[in-house]
């Protein structure tokens, strides 16, 4: 009889079972231009904000109506802020692609294979410094195509 070996610790990173709530840790953020084929990592990501879009609020509103009315209208993409540790490679492989009009392809994959997928130019912003405080930096995306939320694959 042969024994197939298993590394259980391999397993158990690659299944994450989201029924109860889902922990950020392990969120991925990436980045590539037109021409690449592969997304390049951001190290030390520390805060990912709120994505998706607010549509804006059309007034429909005529003079027989005795109460204002709305339709939603289209959805208002915002800028999209993120955290991250200061970590030198991670900031200076940016920096030569930030504050152009170049736009970039981004993909946040969180830990159980969501993605979140834009488009957009960015720029940096060093943090501020202080006593017992690590240096931080935030990458701002300015949207102009999505996001689109894509469910993880079977």
């Amino acid at each position: 009889m042969k024994l197939l070996k298993t590394d259980l610790q391999k397993f158990a990173e690659t299944f994450v079972d989201p029924s109860l709530g889902l922990l950020t840790k392990g969120t991925k953020l990436a980045f590539k231009s037109s021409l690449e084929t592969d997304f390049v990592e951001v190290a030390a990501v520390k805060t990912v904000p709120d994505i998706g879009s607010d549509p804006e609020k059309v007034d429909v509103t005529s003079l027989e109506d005795d109460k204002k009315k709305a339709i939603a209208g289209l959805q208002d993409s915002t800028n999209l802020a993120f955290g991250v540790v200061y970590k030198g490679k991670n900031f200076y492989q940016l920096l030569d692609k930030q504050g152009t009009d170049k736009q970039y392809d981004w993909k946040i994959t969180y830990p159980d294979g969501l993605t979140v997928t834009f488009k957009g130019a960015f720029s940096l912003k060093l943090g501020n410094a202080e006593v017992n405080k690590s240096m931080d930096y935030t990458i701002t995306v300015v949207v102009s195509d999505g996001p689109y939320i894509a469910a993880p694959k079977a």
